[in-house]
């Protein structure tokens, strides 16, 4: 049996701003009655947080739950913990209709971290990322650059990442040309 590797191998850009490849990360598309109680408890006991509001994820450490869609959640476990993670929420979802599929193989994470962190997203994506309108803990299914991405801030200095292992070199080499690029003074950045 061959040993899981990250798609990136643990690359780092470091800077002003830091892009980062996460290293393997738990994956699991789950889709469903978001209003289910067995639902919201079952990912809850995985991760130890509350389903997110829409547009929200709620993370902490290497667990969380993200908003995808309106019956669609990203479960956020440690790798190892992925196929277990799977069959318990089949276990507890059985008799309802719902989808869990474990996507941790055919996904990259990358960190982007620093003080212009959201002036280095910003560059890239078609979102509103000023102060005002995108703090901590808002989630966004998106683009950056040519391919499909998600991100979410966990601090005003920290980003995190989500797209297809098929595009991780690109997406990371993208984010690191914007860090280096430097920031563009659109947003105020923290102290």
């Amino acid at each position: 049996m061959s040993e899981a590797i990250s798609a990136l191998n643990g690359k780092v850009a470091a800077g002003e701003v830091t892009v980062r490849e996460a290293g393997l990360r738990g994956m699991i598309i789950l889709r469903g009655d978001l209003s289910d109680k067995k639902l919201r408890k079952v990912c809850t006991a995985l991760t130890g947080v509350k389903v997110p509001e829409q547009g929200q994820a709620n993370c902490d450490g290497d667990k969380g739950l993200c908003w995808m869609s309106p019956d669609e959640l990203l479960v956020l476990v440690p790798y190892a913990e992925a196929t277990q993670a799977v069959t318990t929420i089949e276990a507890a979802l059985s008799g309802t209709h719902f989808l869990a599929e474990n996507v941790s193989d055919a996904r990259a994470v990358i960190f982007v971290e620093g003080r212009f962190c959201r002036e280095v997203i910003a560059k890239l994506a078609p979102v509103d990322l000023h102060p005002d309108t995108f703090q901590p803990g808002d989630f966004r299914r998106t683009r950056l650059g040519q391919v499909a991405a998600a991100f979410w801030m966990l601090d005003e200095d920290t980003f995190e990442v989500i797209c297809f292992r098929s595009v991780a070199a690109y997406t990371f080499d993208l984010l690191a040309a914007s860090a280096k690029a430097g920031a563009v003074g659109m947003f105020p950045t923290p102290e």
